[in-house]
């Protein structure tokens, strides 16, 4: 074809639509010429006018396989399923005859496997007279996409029956492989020398990430060459296994060796500097600022992910609320409900009037809540105490079905119970079809919180799942409550025995109080000197309180001591000090107490009470004349 032929046909693609088509082809098509247009059409993403060309050119011009394969490649890349099987179906109806190409029924078989159906993949599979290597991993490649990890391998191994693996269906089986699998698909990697290729190295280190970061290094490190996949895999790796530390650093080494990053990237540090309970805040916080800076520079910063896993950050390591809300009003009207439920988060639990108005601004833009942001309104009503609120939610949970929903329904039980309302905990609890091990925590909790020591040794006799350490926080809290201290020595000692948990410094504190509270403060000194680890500030305070109602002012003095050295800038030690010196009439000692603490600058914390007047809470202080 000479040149300017070749220019006329492309400016009439470019030009090319559904209505003028027939003016275009001034002449009978050719089976080359179609295929050139389609694929040309395809590629630019216009797979209505692809069609719509292949549609009206008659049958007899169609005799290249390539065009079929062409489009179904095409619509599985658009996620267009109807307009598939039309092409399917007139493939069929056009040439009954036609014996099957290899060539097309692989590209049916990665088209419906991509699409989720796999029961129409496997037929063409088993129907075909004629396999190679590319049938066999379209469809392994489906399977693991779609989390059928048993057929996933059984295919693979009955693949290497007839084929030597290549990295393509290697690393298709590595997706949905655990850690035993993985292992012997590693090892046969290395029999076939495609271990160092990027594609299996990049799904060797995702398989090991699910359970094992040292083995993902190894083989990041044993990268001849790596692409940005390669680092944010490793990254994430670190990350899944709760090495955010690691993942920092490594992302920091990526940024001085010069290697791009991308989104995915930016995702994963952000969401390892949340996740972080090693980094220092005040680093965390300039990172993640370093992060906000790399955003904005790279143009990252559009897209609503980024920004909601940036609000994220910034809460978590403690931030200032009000930047994380100016990113959240910068993005306008592109939010989506993760990112509502991000700012929701942020404002929860220090701000949660303010979280529950968002909640309202939420519904008024027409976005429907889900069940987490439906789990962090729960957690602001809990914080505000208040039970119309919980109530007003709850209603919300159910018109909008997630009344049947574990995590929910334990959030309710949790907001009830601090709202005062334990019979309410009770009936959201009854009512649950499951129960896991949070479920009972929290309801254990609530009887704890509310005296009802009885009622929690009774419904944790009737527990059908392992209890944890903060099962055990909650039913000494119990007992400690009610003073049973025969029940709480039992179920101490029944921890490490019966239940394999052991004592940790939350039970040591709550046996501490519960010792106190009946008088056994010697008993109380003891255990505190037979503990396997440092006691801390909570543990010296409650031995402090005991001390106090006790008049035990010898081992009050210890406590204050260690608990001064633990938290200098706390007032109790200095405050409950001063009271027992004066209830055993020692003035001048409660004196000097008080000139101490006013010389190391330590203020007390007023004591608040809570009302509420007209659906608004206000704080008051004793003998205060201002009010919030």
């Amino acid at each position: 074809m000479s040149r300017p032929t070749i220019r006329a046909c492309y400016t009439s693609i470019r030009q090319f639509t559904y209505a003028n088509q027939h003016a275009i082809n001034t002449r009978a098509p050719q089976p080359n010429d179609t295929l050139a247009k389609v694929r040309v059409l395809s590629t630019r993403g216009h797979l209505t006018e692809a069609l719509s060309l292949f549609f009206n050119t008659p049958p007899q011009f169609l005799h290249s396989t390539q065009i079929y394969a062409t489009l179904f490649h095409a619509c599985a890349r658009h996620g267009n399923i109807k307009q598939a099987m039309q092409l399917h179906e007139h493939m069929i109806n056009n040439f009954p005859n036609e014996p099957q190409d290899l060539f097309v029924t692989n590209h049916l078989i990665n088209m419906y496997s991509k699409f989720g159906y796999l029961d129409d993949a496997r037929h063409l599979f088993d129907e075909m007279p004629k396999r190679n290597v590319v049938s066999w991993t379209a469809l392994i490649s489906g399977y693991a996409q779609h989390g059928n990890a048993e057929e996933c391998f059984r295919l693979f191994c009955s693949l290497l029956q007839y084929f030597y693996p290549n990295e393509f269906s290697l690393a298709s089986v590595l997706i949905s492989c655990d850690y035993l699998h993985g292992q012997l698909v590693h090892a046969l990697a290395l029999k076939f020398s495609l271990d160092a290729h990027v594609y299996v190295a990049n799904a060797l280190i995702n398989m090991y990430s699910k359970s094992c970061a040292d083995e993902a290094w190894k083989v990041f490190e044993n990268m001849e060459f790596r692409n940005v996949i390669s680092w944010n895999s490793m990254i994430a790796a670190f990350r899944a296994c709760k090495l955010e530390a690691q993942a920092i650093e490594l992302f920091a080494k990526m940024k001085n060796e010069g290697i791009g990053f991308d989104r995915a990237t930016l995702l994963s540090v952000l969401t390892s500097l949340s996740g972080s309970r090693e980094l220092d805040v005040d680093l965390g916080l300039r990172f993640c600022l370093q992060l906000h800076c790399l955003s904005v520079k790279t143009g990252f910063i559009s897209g609503i992910k980024v920004i909601s896993a940036l609000v994220k950050a910034y809460s978590d390591l403690g931030g200032d609320i009000d930047d994380c809300y100016k990113l959240f009003l910068e993005t306008g009207n592109s939010r989506d409900v993760v990112l509502w439920t991000g700012m929701i988060t942020a404002f929860a639990e220090c701000e949660p009037e303010e979280a529950l108005f968002l909640f309202r601004q939420l519904q008024r833009e027409g976005m429907a809540p889900d069940w987490c942001t439906f789990s962090i309104v729960l957690k602001a009503c809990a914080g505000l105490v208040t039970e119309r609120h919980a109530s007003a939610v709850h209603s919300l949970v159910a018109k909008y079905g997630f009344e049947d929903d574990t995590v929910i329904a334990n959030a309710l039980i949790h907001a009830y119970a601090r709202c005062g309302s334990i019979s309410l905990s009770k009936q959201v609890f009854d009512k649950m079809t499951y129960h896991d091990l949070v479920s009972w925590n929290s309801i254990l909790k609530a009887y704890a919180l509310h005296g009802q020591s009885k009622e929690a040794l009774q419904l944790f006799s009737n527990m059908n799942v392992q209890p944890d350490s903060a099962t055990f926080v909650s039913l000494l809290s119990a007992c400690s409550h009610a003073a049973l201290v025969q029940e709480g020595n039992k179920i101490f000692h029944s921890m490490l025995e019966n239940h394999g948990v052991v004592p940790q410094l939350d039970h040591y504190a709550c046996m501490v109080d519960l010792l106190g509270r009946v008088g056994r403060i010697l008993e109380a000194e003891k255990l505190i000197r037979e503990m396997p680890m440092e006691p801390d500030s909570v543990i010296w305070s409650a031995l402090l309180g005991s001390c106090r109602k006790h008049g035990e002012t010898r081992l009050a003095e210890l406590a204050a001591t260690k608990l001064k050295q633990l938290e200098p800038g706390d007032s109790l030690g200095f405050v409950q000090m001063s009271n027992i010196y004066c209830l055993s009439g020692s003035f001048n000692k409660a004196r000097l107490i008080r000139k101490e603490m006013k010389g190391s600058r330590v203020r007390k914390e007023p004591g608040l009470s809570w009302i509420e007047i007209e659906n608004q809470v206000h704080e008051f202080a004793s003998g205060g004349k201002r009010h919030r």
